[in-house]
This record gives C-alpha cells, structure tokens and sequence, in this order.
C-alpha cells in the first residue's frame, strides 16, 4: 500500500511515499525560516498561504524521486491536529481533495502521534513498550506505549513547552528566529560553571514539567548581568533544561519498570539533550532511541507512516468532510485493533 502523508500544521510543508512493504519512498520538506524570520515568529496566515503555494510542487516532487503517478497513491494521510488551524485547513483540504478524486481512503493523523512514531522509521526502531519523551515547541510530554495507539500519558508541561522556553529565551538574549538552535549554538561559548538556573519541579514527585520560570530566572539575570554574560546565561539555561529532562525520565522509566526511552521532536535534535538522555538511559540499563535529524522537525515521512498503521487496519475518514483540530489531546486517539506495523 503507498500512502501519500501530507504535513502542514506549522511552518514546514512535508510531504511524503510510504510502502507498507518498502519502507519510505520518498520524502521532501520545504521551511518556512526564512518567511517568518522578519518578524521573529511564525506569522498564522503566511504560513496558511505558503503551505498553499508547496503542497503540489513538494507532490510532484515525491512522486518522480519514488518513480510513481498519482494512479499509483493508495491512501492519503494528513495531519489533522494539533497545529495552527488555518495551516491545518490547508493540508486537510488538500488531502481529502486528492483523495476524492482518485478515490482512495483518506485519515486525519494526530501530529504528535506522528513525531512519537518517527524513530519506527529507522533501521533499528525500538520494540514495544517503550517511554517517549515528546519534545517540541508546542509540546512536552512522558507517554507510555504499549504499541501503536495504545498510550497513556505520564506526564506534560504545565506551562511552556521545552522548545517554547528555548525560543522565548533566545528572543531575550536577542538571538534570531528559530531561537531554539541558535540559543544551542550560543551556549557553545558560555562558561558552565558561571551560573547554575534551578531544575523546575524535580524536587517533588511526578512526572509534569514547568519551564516558564526558567525564562524569568533567564530575564533577572540577563538583567543583572547585561549582555556581555548572555554566552553564559545560555549555557545555564540549556543545561538546566536538559538536566530537568534527564531527572524526569529517568523518573518515568523507573516508575513504569521500562528501559527503554524514545525521544522525538524539534529538540530531541538538541545535542546536549541526546547526550545526556543517552547516558542516563545506558546507566539504566537501557538504551534511547531518536528519529534521524530530518525527521526530529515536522515532516511528512511522520505523517505517511502513522497513517499507514492505522489505514491498513481499515482506519480512515467516513464522509466527504474534513476535520482540523488545533487542540488535540493524544489520549484521544483510538487504539488500533492490533499491534505491530505496517
């Protein structure tokens, strides 16, 4: 079965082929970074409206690098939710629409799903269960996974995601858009042992997570400090935020009796957080795992895959409407009727 996954809840176009007996075909991305970088964030309805302009080019593009027509698309997945819902329209509209028209099966695929299934796509994908850690902009979640749609959820932020600290963070330090990895980049030169930013939440029990103070412990010392100590302060704060991660997962994988831990999202990229994540699993006994670099961003491969396990299972949309949800909570996918994948 080829399944065509489209991508656009955010600020990237995905698009990608996936053969349930193959493997990944093909796959093409095109980044909004330079568009939004203007104005130091993604704006809504320039993104809706790029996504407009790529989605058939990035199509066309898939289909000659797989060797494949559009007679040959067996399904079509796209991202539903959770995301901006005008760039979520556009995807939804799109894929149902070529989907009606050559009359195959389409699914709306939860975006997270997608990310926490990404590393499924490597030639070593860890078996089930597994702990995942959903590090993103949007998103910081501990998720239990017994297999495919089967998840429950260990614990998320209370406040800012992970990478919405990093970005905010940056913007303070007056850093560039995307802030997360430049802020990285910058706490290359800082000096580690200048100042130490507390680990939010670590010394009581639980799983959530809480990074909003971190950037205002970030702000009083950026203010007392000045600019010149910037290098500094984002080294302190990356480190605390990784540290804050390596504390609770390690936590979680205590608490479920599980070794091993999938790490997925804009800022399992990070480094310093793969470092650290990797050790603390080996110390456990365990082992990390984490999609390749391409795909820790929005990608469409995500896409294409997720939606390929629960379309081979007979899953997909009834009725000629489409559906784009920018709040979507993982718990309410259904579980699949068997595990395994495509």
């Amino acid at each position: 079965m080829h399944v065509l996954g489209i991508e656009t809840s955010c600020d990237e176009t995905g698009l990608a082929l996936y053969d349930s007996d193959r493997g990944l075909l093909a796959h093409a991305l095109h980044s909004q970074i330079a568009l939004h970088a203007t104005y130091g964030g993604v704006v809504p309805e320039l993104a809706s409206r790029d996504h407009v302009r790529k989605v058939l080019p990035l199509l066309d593009q898939v289909l000659a690098e797989a060797g494949l027509t559009r007679r040959d698309v067996d399904a079509v997945a796209y991202t539903a939710g959770p995301g901006l819902v005008g760039a979520l329209l556009v995807g939804a509209a799109i894929g149902r629409s070529l989907a009606w028209a050559w009359d195959v099966p389409a699914l709306a695929v939860h975006h997270m799903e997608g990310h926490l299934l990404a590393p499924l796509l490597e030639p070593d994908p860890p078996p089930f269960p597994f702990v995942a850690l959903l590090v993103s902009g949007g998103h910081t979640q501990l998720v239990r996974v017994d297999g495919v749609g089967r998840y429950t959820l260990l614990g998320e932020s209370l406040d800012d995601a992970a990478g919405e600290a990093f970005d905010k963070t940056a913007k303070l330090l007056g850093l560039g858009y995307p802030g997360g990895p430049e802020l990285a980049r910058l706490a290359e030169q800082g000096d580690p042992q200048r100042f130490r930013f507390p680990r939010p939440m670590t010394d009581r029990p639980g799983l959530d997570f809480s990074f909003s103070g971190l950037k205002t412990f970030a702000l009083t010392t950026l203010q007392d400090e000045g600019m010149v100590a910037r290098a500094d302060i984002a080294r302190a704060f990356e480190d605390a935020v990784v540290d804050t991660l390596v504390i609770k997962c390690r936590r979680a994988l205590r608490h479920t009796g599980l070794e091993r831990l999938v790490v997925a999202g804009g800022v399992s990229a990070n480094r310093r957080l793969r470092e650290g994540l990797s050790a603390m699993a080996e110390a456990e006994g365990g082992r990390a795992y984490y999609p390749r670099p391409a795909f820790c961003t929005d990608n469409g491969a995500m896409i294409a895959f997720a939606g390929a396990q629960r379309l081979s299972l007979g899953q997909h949309d009834p009725g000629p409407g489409f559906t784009a949800r920018p709040r979507w909570p993982l718990a309410e996918l259904p579980a699949l009727r068997e595990e395994g994948t495509a």
